[in-house]
């Protein structure tokens, strides 16, 4: 929308549907963030009942901003190479069904997000069909023997969720306590009360060795756990998420570290390849503890377009330096 009010002429490629990755979230997750602070393009989010936006109402928002602007997203077309001309410039090509198609740009803006894939516990048997990051509906898992892994918000929302629903939870974490710091302040006295009542069991100094279709075997973390067998009917890891730098990579993007983190100007958002510029989450690479959200991203927008647009923004104060994600 920036670059469409702006005069500009773009190109935009999706690798699936608009808002993917908030697509596969369960059934009326809500944001963690306030409507304000993940609304876009100028455009207020209101809900029904003045709550946190669900999953179904924010992927109902993008699509108005899509059709009130009238932008063009090619969507289920990846992109699958980058190149630089000699005579400058982009060559890009994408795959579109079956057939593949090339394009030509002047400038690159990759916005490629910060969480495409769920992280693996990597042990044997987290191949199974009954061992699911991407958990959908908490129905399917009424009276059933489910157990978490992870202690931080994800982990927490769903033991809770599922708990809700009917299934037998428990939490399985490395460390001896939940991290408080780390877990939403309307979340803590809720799983602290269910774990303290014996509602949902928890597995605290333990992580994941193995996993066969009935049972898990956790192993010690320290001195003061035990290994354990347990039954369980489904394993829900809730660990992280990595980001797919693969097109920063294409395009030339100097990463750094174990978490890829891409470098750029922080004033124009240009990366280490000129040309290319990077927006949103993407700039964390794979966070290990995550301090780049939708809140804190939006600057990056005013930044590129007047970049694009031969001029150099300030690099204002971040609105929501503050995330509440």
């Amino acid at each position: 929308m920036a670059l469409k009010k702006r005069g500009i002429e773009y190109l935009h490629f999706d690798a699936k549907q608009v808002g993917y990755t908030i697509s596969w979230f369960p059934p009326q997750t809500r944001f963690f963030s306030s409507n304000e602070r993940i609304a876009i393009a100028g455009v207020p989010l209101q809900t029904p009942d003045q709550q946190k936006a669900t999953r179904e109402q924010y992927l109902a928002y993008l699509r108005c901003v899509v059709e009130q602007f009238d932008l063009q997203v090619n969507t289920y077309e990846p992109v699958t190479h980058i190149g630089r001309l000699a005579e400058g410039g982009f060559e890009i090509r994408t795959r579109h069904g079956g057939d593949n198609r090339e394009w030509r740009a002047e400038k690159i803006v990759l916005a490629t997000g910060g969480t495409a894939w769920p992280r693996k516990l990597n042990v044997p048997g987290d191949h199974f069909p009954h061992v699911r990051a991407h958990w959908n509906d908490p129905h399917d898992y009424f009276r059933k023997r489910v157990l978490v892994v992870g202690g931080r918000n994800s982990a927490v929302e769903t033991a809770m969720r599922l708990h809700h629903a009917g299934a037998y939870v428990s939490l399985c974490y490395r460390q001896s306590d939940l991290p408080a710091k780390s877990i939403k302040y309307w979340l803590l006295p809720e799983i602290t009360g269910l774990i303290k009542a014996g509602r949902i069991k928890t597995y605290f100094n333990s992580q994941v060795k193995r996993i066969s279709l009935s049972e898990v075997e956790l192993s010690p973390t320290n001195d003061m756990a035990s290994p354990q067998t347990i039954e369980v009917d489904f394993v829900i890891p809730q660990i992280g998420y990595e980001a797919d730098m693969s097109l920063c990579k294409l395009a030339g993007v100097e990463l750094r570290g174990p978490g890829q983190v891409p470098m750029y100007d922080e004033a124009t958002m240009q990366s280490s390849s000129p040309g290319v510029y990077l927006c949103g989450t993407v700039i964390g690479g794979t966070q290990e503890r995550y301090e780049i959200f939708i809140e804190n991203g939006h600057v990056h927008v005013e930044r590129i377009a007047a970049h694009l647009m031969g001029k150099r923004a300030a690099v204002e104060e971040v609105v929501y330096a503050s995330p509440e994600s």
